[in-house]
């Protein structure tokens, strides 16, 4: 089949002229909002200090009403602190109190009956004003609808993975990209107004699909549009930075806006602006050409050559029926490809497992800044900063490293340092706390070099839907973050021994992934590479292994 490179007709317009650099700019600014939205649970979910309420009304003497709230034993800090799920029983205290009886004198307050907190709690405005914990006391017996709040976003993360691709491949890719940018604006305004913690978290679940899905039409859109050369960066100082820098100003609007309701209501204001690109932003041209709107494609490549000062060819698809019948032959294949032969299964699965990996890990350490030592905005601000360093790294490894190599040294540096807080003692917070970030920046690189990974190991009737897949890999991995911080309730250091053991097991497994590094881009299922442990079957090119590939792509074409 006569079908001509995209990259080779487009090559007229130059790798980063002014067309390509407001491509660029504008949408990597549309990224920024997905930063604070998909971690704004770190600040909105956070639980206050906080202890039974004694109702103001209550009649009984200030010495009863000190004494009311039992101590306990907190058996990770080994230190006493006010129960923050009992209290003693009142009736039982104002009848001591009526008495005129004196705490600890005439009564041991330790024998008196508890009882819930059946009046509420009162919380701790010091750092907050209030939080959606305090607002629906999610605390308690309820403390498990805090970590299933982020898990339901994440669902909906899940959620709009599966539907992103199919839709942008339906309707295109700037459509997506604005429709859903709306969907998780709008969705976020109206959260500000939950009058319940279940409505809050069913428009969290829609704001959480609205963001995942227009990340990624806009990560396809640039690499769509942009030039080879320029890829690249465009997803890892591109797309990660940017992202980074969304997840900077959440801690710097958070120290302002104590009130969750005003915080999410900030959160909209970048989203509204960001609609306003709706204007400069053009469509994919490869989509276009894909869908047989050869027109449409060509006079977006006029304009850009127009905004670049080059001279534009009078004919730049001139086999337009040909690469809309190539258009259609590549939809037809589907995520039952990625497990037809023993090969590409074991990449998939191996895949799978190193990107669920990678997002436990990443979203657990984002989400946990809450709990550390020291002052959560700055704790925050230091866990978004951290990625930035990282992100340079991953950038400059991709160019001189073997993708192997990259992967499997990034996560088992974010893994290592992780099994290492354990061993710390509890006087050594800023120790931990080092130890923390370093873990952070190691999974924020593999986080970066994971995308590309998987890019260049699939071919290209296979590379959107395998992504797709693997991205739904994560956000089970997502979902499940939340629940091993809540393991960090029973043993402090139980979250961090299990995220850095299976980033370690990730990176291993890493290693039985094929080499991309210099290898041209697989365009059929006969051109991937092998898995190691499969490599001296397969790449024999025995007749049956090739002709039983190749009969299977002939029956998409």
């Amino acid at each position: 089949m006569n079908f001509p490179d995209y990259d080779d007709s487009t090559a007229f317009l130059g790798d980063w002229g002014p067309f390509q650099k407001t491509v660029f700019f504008l949408l990597c600014l549309s990224i920024i909002p997905n930063g604070f939205t998909g971690l704004s649970m770190v600040f909105m979910g956070d639980t206050p200090a906080h202890r039974c309420l004694i109702p103001a009304a209550l009649n009984i003497t200030d010495e009863w009403r000190n004494a009311t709230i039992p101590l306990e034993e907190d058996e990770q800090n080994r230190d006493s602190r006010f129960s923050k799920c009992s209290r003693h029983r009142m009736d039982v205290v104002k009848n001591y109190s009526d008495r005129g009886l004196i705490p600890w004198v005439d009564v041991n307050v330790s024998d008196i009956p508890r009882e819930g907190c059946l009046d509420g709690w009162e919380y701790d405005t010091g750092t907050y004003i209030s939080t959606i914990v305090s607002e629906w006391d999610l605390v308690c017996s309820d403390d498990w609808r805090a970590p299933l709040t982020s898990s339901l976003f994440f669902c909906g993360v899940l959620t709009g993975s599966v539907m992103s691709g199919q839709m942008s491949d339906r309707f295109g890719r700037k459509k997506v990209l604005f429709v859903t940018m709306g969907i998780q604006t709008v969705f976020t305004f109206i959260q500000v107004f939950s009058p319940s913690w279940q409505i809050f978290c069913l428009l969290f679940f829609i704001v959480g699909m609205g963001q995942i899905s227009n990340y990624v039409a806009a990560f396809v859109l640039g690499m769509e549009i942009l030039s080879p050369s320029i890829r690249d960066i465009y997803s890892t100082l591109g797309v990660c930075l940017f992202f980074s820098i969304g997840y900077m100003m959440l801690p710097l609007a958070a120290y302002f806006l104590r009130d969750w309701r005003m915080l999410l209501l900030a959160f909209t204001v970048p989203g509204f602006f960001c609609m306003l690109l709706w204007w400069f932003i053009p469509e994919s041209p490869r989509w276009l050409l894909s869908q047989g709107r050869v027109d449409e494609a060509e006079a977006i490549l006029r304009k850009a050559g127009q905004m670049n000062g080059v001279k534009v060819p009078d004919v730049i698809f001139p086999l337009t029926q040909t690469r809309e019948t190539a258009g259609r032959l590549l939809r037809t294949y589907s995520l039952c490809d990625l497990v037809k032969s023993c090969n590409i299964c074991c990449i998939t699965v191996l895949l799978c497992l190193v990107w669920s990996a990678i997002s436990v890990g990443y979203c657990a350490l984002s989400l946990n800044t809450s709990s550390l030592h020291g002052n959560i905005y700055l704790n925050c601000l230091l866990s978004a900063a951290v990625e930035v360093p990282a992100l340079i790294m991953a950038w400059l490894m991709l160019r001189h490293w073997p993708r192997r190599l990259c992967l499997s040294s990034t996560l088992s540096l974010g893994g290592l340092v992780l099994l290492f807080i354990h061993l710390i003692p509890q006087h050594m917070n800023y120790v931990a706390f080092s130890l923390v970030m370093l873990g952070k920046f190691g999974l924020s690189a593999a986080f970066s070099i994971i995308y590309p990974a998987t890019a260049e190991l699939y071919p290209t009737v296979l590379r959107n839907t395998a992504l797709g897949a693997c991205s739904m890999a994560s956000r089970v991995g997502s979902i499940s973050a939340p629940y091993f911080l809540y393991l960090g309730g029973y043993y402090r250091s139980l979250p961090y021994i299990l995220i850095g053991s299976v980033n370690i097991l990730s990176g291993l497994l890493s290693l039985l992934l094929p080499e991309s590094l210099g290898s041209p881009l697989p365009e059929t299922i006969s051109h991937m590479q092998t898995v190691s442990g499969f490599r001296k079957r397969y790449s024999s090119n025995s007749p049956t292994d090739r002709k039983s590939d190749e009969e299977h792509e002939s029956e998409h074409l």
